[in-house]
């Protein structure tokens, strides 16, 4: 069953090369999952926007001038904000043998070799845009659960008290107790 799409859920998805075709490329192949496509085109390039929104996922060139694709990684991944960002590495066939060993160290969540199919970047996005979309749903349901806590202890407090709580607030807690429950049934 697709999972519905709130503005909340959209999610970029950050490209990062150093090379016009590639980005064009990865634009092409990307375009059909109708969610923002940014692009980069180096790794302090790539930190900026990582500062600026959030990201389901980052496909991170290797091979570039300056900040590398492991060094602009590493920084991804020291930072709060960003370091749960998904890093898939993209290189030339011709790339190092050591290059995906290097890469999965340094916390790629994936690594591909261009030319790559396009059919599995797609795929390979979109699991990481519905894991991006699922944590978004429980951060909000998270957040339900703690605002509902806090009701029901105000109210038991009330309660203890000896104070009768007005009708038609408690009626309103209820159905936003049953509208969290339905909520979490979907999930």
């Amino acid at each position: 069953m697709p999972t519905e799409k709130t503005s909340e859920d959209s999610a970029g998805i950050l490209l990062v090369d150093d090379m016009e075709d590639n980005l064009t490329a990865l634009e092409a192949v990307l375009r059909s999952l109708n969610e923002p496509l940014v692009r980069a085109r180096s790794g302090e390039e790539a930190m900026k926007a990582l500062l600026e929104r959030r990201f389901a996922v980052v496909l991170l060139d290797i091979r570039m001038p300056g900040m590398d694709g492991f060094e602009t990684a590493a920084h991804i991944k020291r930072l709060d904000r960003t370091k749960d960002v998904p890093i898939v590495f993209l290189t030339g066939s011709d790339a190092e043998a050591g290059y995906a060993f290097r890469g999965y160290a340094t916390g790629a969540a994936d690594y591909l070799t261009k030319p790559f199919d396009p059919w599995v970047l797609r795929a390979k996005v979109t699991v990481f845009l519905d894991l991006y979309r699922k944590s978004r749903r429980l951060e909000r349901l998270q957040e339900g659960l703690t605002g509902l806590v806090e009701h029901l202890s105000g109210l038991e407090e009330r309660l203890s008290a000896g104070a009768l709580p007005d009708l038609a607030e408690l009626r309103c807690q209820v159905r936003e107790l049953q509208q969290l429950a339905a909520e979490g049934q979907g999930s």
